[in-house]
């Protein structure tokens, strides 16, 4: 008789047509990256949010990307998602070129992306367990046994194995930040997205929700982005860093060089001092 886990991926494998689950990302060499961007501009209308972006993030690797409010961090995300179309350049993500917003070969690219948004983003009226449940339940056929085993394993994997039965209301800041990292994660995406994951937490549930991300990052052999202010924690967990400003990607490299570069701009940023390079109110640049 074959073991429960057995039986769970032997399900799982069965599982086809469109409501199937996704399919594995396409294999990229150890050297291919998970993300690039050649020469990217990207826009809101007649506002250049960011300009002439080029850079390539590790398969692997957690990366945060830091900078003042409304520098275009979250643009990027938009960007990486299909949300937002360059105005100029290419955008690669899993080894493929992004496709357009209107075309159905984004809907499959999104399957291999999570999404932590800051809002957490539960349903009210449905239990912890349901809410980590909703994506197989768009996506999937998986018969219940096996569904419930895979919400079982992702909200064991944030600490978080006897909250099924809780309603969000009933969750603290940092146990539905949790419970919407396991939702991100039910699909079993090769890439994660977290927009602000510290949001209105207090310091250890910041430190538990990064300790989170680089554990599961790495034991699910993933690659995350991380988009924070939270500039000092982020960079103890990261691996690579990118710092947007002044309508520019202005930093690429390790968090050793950035904590000890002496670029008046990113010192600035860095030290949190009024005046400076950056100004403070950012409204993005025209064409």
């Amino acid at each position: 008789m074959a073991s429960p886990s057995e039986s769970l991926h032997a399900a799982a494998d069965m599982v086809s047509g469109p409501r199937g689950r996704p399919p594995p990302a396409p294999p990229m060499t150890p050297a291919e990256p998970a993300i690039r961007f050649d020469k990217v501009d990207l826009r809101r209308g007649s506002r250049l949010i960011v300009g002439d972006a080029s850079f390539a993030l590790r398969k692997g690797a957690v990366t945060a990307v830091l900078g003042p409010s409304g520098a275009g961090k979250s643009t990027l995300l938009w960007a990486i998602t299909g949300e937002l179309a360059p105005s100029a350049g290419r955008i690669e993500v899993l080894g493929q070129p992004l496709p357009r917003p209107s075309q159905r070969e984004l809907f499959a690219l999104r399957r291999g992306m999570g999404v932590l948004l800051q809002g957490n983003g539960l349903l009210t009226d449905l239990s912890v367990f349901e809410n980590v449940a909703l994506p197989l339940r768009m996506h999937t056929d998986l018969p219940e046994e096996v569904l419930a085993e895979l919400v079982r394993m992702k909200l064991s994997a944030v600490g978080l194995a006897e909250a099924g039965e809780l309603m969000p209301q009933q969750l603290s800041g940092g146990m539905a930040r949790r419970v919407a990292l396991a939702r991100a994660l039910v699909l079993d995406p090769p890439l994660m997205l977290y927009d602000e994951p510290l949001t209105g937490l207090d310091p250890i549930a910041c430190g538990v929700i990064l300790a989170l991300v680089r554990r599961l990052n790495d034991h699910l052999g993933m690659t995350s982005v991380v988009i924070t202010h939270h500039v000092r924690e982020t960079l103890e967990i990261a691996d690579h860093v990118l710092v947007v400003a002044n309508a520019r990607v202005v930093f690429d490299g390790s968090p050793e060089a950035l904590v000890r570069t002496e670029d008046p701009l990113l010192r600035q940023f860095l030290d949190g001092q009024p005046d400076g390079p950056i100004g403070f109110d950012y409204r993005g640049h025209r064409a």
